[in-house]
């Protein structure tokens, strides 16, 4: 693999180096799109294979939001499209099955192995694109279920137990899955809350929101949630706080550790393999004003330990006195909106993208 991967980089030098210029506006002429996209930096470069998904002309995608790989292998991905919901695909993009229409918000998607079975945790963020092209919210829903779609339980409005009040919204985006069962739920279109159940889904504690005493409990579009198992002994609850753009880290019991800045990155989960995080950045405005929600600044960034090594359709990491600097879009927009990775056992990533003009996710082959 090694021997492989040092081969490539030198002969696709040329079309990585085309990559290789920032865009800090709109008023510079565009490097020609290079002919092999050959994006990240150092260890960690990918050519994309934005053709990977064999879907035909019958299976509609809207939003592609997340992926996992379950214990057979297969990559199993959520999306808000009404007609299907889950997509599942073998590792050459073979569509193997799709089910699911209770979840026109499709948003969040996590794994769980229990024994030798595989259970699904789905969140429904509360918002879906109606047939006149606008967002239109309905009450938000987490579910587990089995691989092929057989609902175990859900989890109900927080004001079904009395931690939320009535018109308090509830449009969960994420779920993880702690080292005893325990259920996370980011509530990251909604009240930003982190709420724990347990594996049965019994109400615990909360925590996160706003206007908290020690403001390093406060989140801001608390987008994604994931358990960091790097210190076996210690694995802590990683929160989005995405307006802040940042990785919040708690302990599984909701005590505040540490904060993450990832300047100029709206980062989405926090995917960890082996020592590294990978996350999708749905936004790198280059200026305040130049950007709307809904224009493509997005690109990918993996860090290994708390450290930003590689962008793959971004600019590359830059510190200066130990410290991050922003980081933006390349000017060809590679990648349209980071929105998920998923990391599969030989180190490639598959790209879900969020508003990329109804693509399917991408394949990013490391090199």
């Amino acid at each position: 693999m090694n021997k492989r991967r040092n081969f490539l980089k030198k002969s696709l030098a040329a079309s990585a180096v085309l990559s290789a210029t920032p865009s800090f506006g709109f008023h510079m002429v565009k490097n020609p799109k290079p002919e092999k996209e050959i994006v990240g930096h150092g260890d960690y470069q990918y050519q994309i294979y934005r053709n990977w998904a064999k879907l035909g002309t019958t299976k509609p995608l809207l939003n592609c939001h997340e992926m996992v790989m379950d214990s057979k292998g297969r990559l199993i991905m959520i999306g808000d499209h009404p007609a299907n919901n889950v997509l599942i695909f073998d590792k050459s993009g073979k569509l193997l099955d799709y089910w699911g229409t209770s979840y026109p918000g499709g948003h969040g998607l996590s794994l769980s192995q229990e024994g030798e079975d595989d259970f699904l945790f789905l969140t429904d963020s509360g918002w879906y694109l109606n047939k006149k092209g606008e967002w239109t919210p309905h009450n938000g829903r987490v579910s587990k279920t089995t691989t092929d779609g057989k609902v175990i339980f859900d989890i109900g409005h927080p004001l079904t137990i009395g931690i939320y009040k009535e018109g308090d919204p509830f449009r969960p985006t994420e779920t993880a899955i702690g080292p005893n069962g325990d259920i996370y739920v980011a509530d990251g279109y909604g009240m930003d809350y982190i709420i724990q159940y347990s594996p049965n889904g019994e109400y615990i504690r909360h925590w996160g929101g706003h206007d908290n005493t020690d403001e390093n409990y406060n989140l801001s579009n608390a987008h994604g949630v994931a358990i960091d198992y790097r210190d076996k002994d210690n694995p802590l609850v990683v929160c989005t706080s995405r307006n802040e753009e940042s990785f919040k880290f708690f302990t599984l019991d909701g005590k505040y550790v540490r904060t993450l800045h990832l300047p100029n990155m709206q980062v989405c989960r926090p995917v960890f393999d082996d020592a590294n995080l990978y996350a999708g950045v749905c936004w790198s405005q280059p200026k305040i004003g130049e950007t709307t929600w809904q224009d493509h600044t997005g690109f990918v960034t993996i860090l290994e330990g708390d450290k930003v090594v590689s962008n793959p359709g971004g600019t590359a990491p830059k510190y200066e006195n130990g410290t991050l600097q922003k980081s933006y879009q390349l000017q060809h927009k590679p990648i349209l909106h980071g929105h998920d990775v998923c990391v599969d056992e030989d180190k490639n990533l598959y790209i879900c993208q969020w508003n990329a003009n109804r693509t399917p996710p991408l394949k990013l082959e490391r090199i």
